[in-house]
């Protein structure tokens, strides 16, 4: 209670923010005063370097989720998706992080290796996630009807990654996948943030919905029955659900040279995978999804990425970072203060 929490927003982003949202624009002399003034600092990719870190300060890093494409420092070997990075200034921005927030041992390694710093490795789990644990039918009901989902509808939520190379055009033809599906099943379609209009499939009517402007990512997690996904980190956060996921990588040998991925996808899938739209249609309908084969790579998939994931990421970073105690809520740990960050 004695904490004020205040969003930075883009000034077109300011209609879609829920009431009773304090923020501030960014870039207008409001936000200036708040990064400049404020004991702690939460973000998932970097504040501009033109801010400095305040003394006191308390900088959280949460990053953007469990990197199947390099990161960080390792991107400096792949030309591609480096483009446009100072890398001497992603060393000094990761060495102003206090606390980095992971989800799995896989991360907690790849973070340390390609984001040096001396900040606290919080292995929590990612607060986003928590509410797949908590989330019950009837909440999945009324998002599914939100949606225009009917009963009884197998709802699959296809979710893309960005391609920092050429352009590769449509990845798969959604009314197509949709009419040979059937009317038993509705397709969602949630194009990357990144991408450009028309980049990414783009339909509206019948059984395709266009999801790509809906504010919480969340929901259209909740509301799918099975997640269609080629590289994206979504997939990682999907699975705390235990659902069907199916891997389409039409373009897995180019992306993996271009971009570069730090496990081989192919042999340590979720589930399905599919490199054509033949494929992805076949195992959507014949039940491979969810097979006894998918079930086993999902679970050992789990076994590996859903490892921090309970339901309690929140309160555990809560109770570290602004309330100076250990996890199990104990007294004692020493305060961010305390560390000589």
């Amino acid at each position: 209670p004695d904490i004020r929490g205040v969003w930075i927003v883009r000034e077109d982003a300011v209609a879609s923010l829920p009431p009773g949202v304090d923020f501030a624009v960014e870039g207008s002399r409001s936000a200036l005063r708040h990064l400049a003034r404020a004991k702690y600092l939460v973000n998932n990719v970097n504040f501009p370097h033109t801010i400095a870190k305040r003394p006191g300060s308390v900088h959280l890093q949460t990053l953007h989720g469990t990197p199947l494409k390099v990161m960080g420092l390792d991107q400096e070997r792949y030309p591609i998706g480096a483009k446009g990075m100072n890398f001497t200034r992603l060393r000094e921005h990761s060495a102003r992080w206090d606390f980095l927030l992971s989800t799995n041992p896989h991360s907690s390694d790849t973070w340390q290796r390609v984001y040096p710093g001396s900040y606290e490795l919080l292995e929590y789990g990612y607060p986003r996630n928590d509410r797949y644990f908590t989330a019950d039918p009837e909440e999945i009901a009324a998002i599914r009807k939100g949606l225009g989902i009917a009963e009884g509808q197998t709802a699959i939520l296809y979710a893309p990654t960005h391609r920092e190379y050429a352009d590769v055009g449509p990845l798969l033809d959604p009314d197509r996948l949709a009419a040979a599906l059937g009317p038993d099943h509705v397709l969602m379609l949630r194009s990357h943030y990144y991408d450009a209009d028309g980049k990414q499939p783009q339909s509206g009517g019948g059984r395709v919905l266009d999801v790509s402007k809906h504010p919480v990512v969340e929901d259209l997690c909740l509301a799918a029955d099975v997640l269609v996904t080629d590289y994206s980190s979504i997939m990682f956060d999907y699975a705390d659900l235990d659902r069907p996921i199916v891997v389409y990588a039409p373009d897995w040998q180019t992306y993996r040279t271009t971009r570069g991925v730090t496990f081989d996808l192919m042999e340590q899938p979720p589930g399905a995978v599919a490199t054509t739209e033949e494929d992805l249609t076949r195992v959507l309908s014949s039940g491979e999804a969810n097979d006894e084969a998918a079930q086993r790579a999902r679970a050992a998939f789990r076994r590996r990425f859903c490892t921090f994931d309970d339901g309690h990421a929140a309160e555990r970073v809560v109770r570290r970072v602004f309330l100076g105690q250990d996890p199990a809520g104990r007294e004692g740990v020493p305060h961010v203060d305390d560390l000589g960050s």
